[in-house]
Protein backbone atom coordinates (compact mmCIF):
# COMPACT_ATOMS: atom_id res chain seq x y z
CA UNK A 1 0.00 0.00 0.00
CA UNK A 2 1.21 3.37 -0.93
CA UNK A 3 0.58 6.98 0.65
CA UNK A 4 0.49 10.41 0.04
CA UNK A 5 1.43 12.96 2.64
CA UNK A 6 -0.92 16.11 3.31
CA UNK A 7 -0.03 19.61 4.71
CA UNK A 8 -2.42 21.71 6.31
CA UNK A 9 -0.77 24.94 4.73
CA UNK A 10 -2.93 26.86 7.35
CA UNK A 11 -1.82 25.34 10.30
CA UNK A 12 1.66 24.72 9.68
CA UNK A 13 4.24 27.25 11.02
CA UNK A 14 7.57 26.27 9.50
CA UNK A 15 8.73 25.06 12.72
CA UNK A 16 10.96 22.52 11.10
CA UNK A 17 10.31 19.26 13.31
CA UNK A 18 9.14 17.56 10.08
CA UNK A 19 12.71 18.14 8.28
CA UNK A 20 14.58 17.21 11.22
CA UNK A 21 12.67 13.84 11.48
CA UNK A 22 12.88 13.34 7.30
CA UNK A 23 14.94 15.09 4.89
CA UNK A 24 14.37 13.63 2.41
CA UNK A 25 10.57 14.32 2.73
CA UNK A 26 9.69 17.67 3.86
CA UNK A 27 12.01 21.00 3.42
CA UNK A 28 10.98 24.46 4.62
CA UNK A 29 10.96 27.39 2.18
CA UNK A 30 11.97 30.63 2.50
CA UNK A 31 8.17 31.77 3.03
CA UNK A 32 8.49 29.39 6.32
CA UNK A 33 6.02 26.49 5.11
CA UNK A 34 6.76 23.23 4.61
CA UNK A 35 6.97 21.89 1.05
CA UNK A 36 6.72 17.69 -0.10
CA UNK A 37 9.87 16.55 -1.79
CA UNK A 38 8.11 13.42 -2.36
CA UNK A 39 4.22 13.28 -2.04
CA UNK A 40 4.47 10.15 -2.37
CA UNK A 41 7.29 8.09 -0.88
CA UNK A 42 7.81 4.38 -0.88
CA UNK A 43 7.10 2.05 2.02
CA UNK A 44 10.28 1.96 3.32
CA UNK A 45 10.07 5.36 4.45
CA UNK A 46 6.06 5.33 6.12
CA UNK A 47 8.11 4.84 9.51
CA UNK A 48 10.01 8.38 9.53
CA UNK A 49 6.38 10.29 8.07
CA UNK A 50 4.86 8.75 10.61
CA UNK A 51 7.19 10.18 13.06
CA UNK A 52 7.38 13.58 11.80
CA UNK A 53 3.42 13.46 11.34
CA UNK A 54 3.36 12.63 14.76
CA UNK A 55 5.85 15.35 15.90
CA UNK A 56 4.08 18.24 14.27
CA UNK A 57 3.26 20.81 17.29
CA UNK A 58 0.87 22.21 14.78
CA UNK A 59 -0.72 19.31 13.43
CA UNK A 60 -0.16 20.19 10.05
CA UNK A 61 0.75 16.73 8.66
CA UNK A 62 -1.20 13.91 7.44
CA UNK A 63 -0.67 10.92 5.91
CA UNK A 64 -3.55 9.30 2.93
CA UNK A 65 -3.67 5.66 2.48
CA UNK A 66 -3.85 4.62 -1.64
CA UNK A 67 -5.21 1.89 -3.14
CA UNK A 68 -5.95 -1.54 -1.47
CA UNK A 69 -4.34 -3.00 1.71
Amino acid sequence: MGMTIRVDQDLCEGNRVCVRNAPEIFQVGSDDLVKVLVEHPGEALRAKVQKAVDMCPRAALSIEDDGQG
